[in-house]
């Protein structure tokens, strides 16, 4: 038996994935240790407690340690976009920046107003939204905030970099930024210097499976583990999700479904285009080299935010509560659409929506279960209309709809998806992010994965 650590990081929580592989090549998964991953707000600006995050993976860490484990390697995946500087003498030069902060919305305005978003899409292939690294970096470069920073480091990187010492600039996270050119896979000098930094701020690029060093000897004090490599993973998890997506064949395209929902196909090179400029599809970075042409689709993050304010309420439901409330609802005779930035983050997600029907003459919602509804038929009308461009723009035909990531588990949403892009949807697995992680770490493939996941079915009705 060999063991295998997955830090998996994503925008509401973290979890150390303790992952087992047995002499038959399967693969089983064990959560040690589950914490958020909260944003921290002082006065207008958004953060991410890296210190917490990074103590929390330290105690999943202790936890394996505990079990007289002997680890083979640690990966670490997180979300994209968001990076931290590195001064000189080796601190940070403070918390990361959230991607949830407003203050990148005039930082892409005047980014634009420097080279036009038709070149800066011509040149890295990504979509254009206002969180991307660039227009972070943008502002970041001008407030001073990394005046003293003599490197940058994504988030999967930052961690790694506070397990070992070493420094590495990870392919796939890299290619969330529209900083790289994903033909030559190298940053764009153009767009860098209109961010008015250097390519010298940025460690060398090194690709999923690439050693990073070893845990140092403070880490290995304090969690008990021995010198356990870490290996540099699809550091961007929906690289690593897509990874694990269990397609017997190439003609698929896949779902990610989680705070986020990402939409899109695999392909052997970017499609940059004026017509995918138009549709604002991304070109990301793969394991094994492949480009991960997708679209970004703001998924359950507006149920969550719903269910917070529900709760403040006093109310609760699970969310088997919440498909049987949905499904119990009338059909709405009007939807929302998901990427409206009035939902990107709002103090109240209930009062956006009903604010947003408002505003095109509709009455609000009546109830906690016409809400639900509301959010899930919109949502798979959103998939819908992205998945039929897909199909236009896909050079295979595309039979299957995989379904991977916590949302896969959702059957109602599931076979809402199916009727509405009227195709066989498969549906798992839902821990695929932590199992790309361990599958670029222990070198397998799709392939060898299938008779370690579990997967249903949804034919469109």
């Amino acid at each position: 038996m060999k063991y295998y650590i997955a830090v998996d990081l994503g925008a509401t929580s973290g979890r150390v994935v303790l992952a087992s592989l047995d002499c038959e090549g399967r693969v089983s998964m064990d959560t040690l240790h589950r914490f958020p991953t909260p944003l921290v707000q002082e006065e207008d600006r958004y953060y991410w407690d890296i210190n917490d995050i990074f103590e929390n993976i330290l105690k999943g860490l202790a936890e394996v340690a505990a079990r007289g484990i002997q680890v083979e390697s640690i990966g670490i995946d997180t979300w994209g976009v968001d990076f931290v500087g590195v001064r000189a003498d080796g601190t940070l030069c403070g918390p990361p920046r959230s991607y949830r902060d407003p203050y990148s919305y005039e930082a892409q305005k005047h980014f634009l107003s420097e080279m036009p978003r038709e070149e800066l899409y011509s040149r890295t292939g990504i979509q254009i939204m206002n969180f991307n690294t660039v227009f972070q970096l943008y502002a970041q470069s001008r407030s001073g905030e990394l005046a003293d920073a003599s490197k940058l480091l994504f988030m999967p990187d930052a961690l790694s970099y506070l397990l070992t010492g070493e420094m590495v600039c990870e392919y796939t996270i890299l290619s969330t930024s529209a900083l790289m050119d994903p033909r030559t896979r190298k940053l764009d000098p153009a767009v860098l210097e209109v961010c008015r930094v250097g390519e010298g701020l940025f460690p060398e690029i090194v690709y999923p499976g690439h050693r990073v060093g070893t845990l140092t000897p403070e880490i290995q004090h304090r969690t008990g583990l021995g010198a356990v490599p870490v290996l540099a993973v699809a550091g961007h998890d929906t690289a690593s999700v897509v990874a694990a997506v269990p397609a017997a064949d190439s003609h698929f395209a896949y779902l990610s479904s989680g705070t986020w929902s990402l939409m899109g196909i695999e392909t052997s090179q970017p499609f940059i285009t004026p017509e995918m400029y138009e549709l604002n599809f991304t070109n990301e970075g793969g394991v094994g080299g492949t480009t991960r042409l997708l679209k970004n689709i703001t998924g359950m993050w507006i149920l969550e935010q719903c269910l917070a304010r529900i709760r403040s309420e006093g109310r609760d439901y699970s969310f088997p509560d919440i498909a049987r409330m949905a499904a119990s609802a009338p059909t709405p005779e009007h939807l929302i659409n998901p990427d409206d930035p009035a939902f990107a983050s709002p103090t109240d997600m209930v009062a956006a929506i009903n604010s947003s029907l408002a505003e095109r003459g509709f009455s609000a919602v009546e109830n906690d279960a016409s809400l639900f509804r509301l959010i899930y038929d919109s949502l798979a009308a959103r998939y819908a209309e992205v998945f039929q461009k897909l199909r236009s723009l896909a050079p295979f035909p595309i039979d299957t709809l995989h379904i991977v990531g916590g949302g896969s588990q959702n059957d109602y949403l599931n076979q809402l998806t199916a009727n509405a892009c009227r195709v066989r949807v498969v549906a798992g697995p839902a821990e695929g992010t932590a199992l790309g992680n361990v599958m670029v770490q222990a070198g397998l493939s799709r392939q060898d994965i299938l008779k370690s996941i579990n997967t249903k079915v949804y034919n469109y009705e």
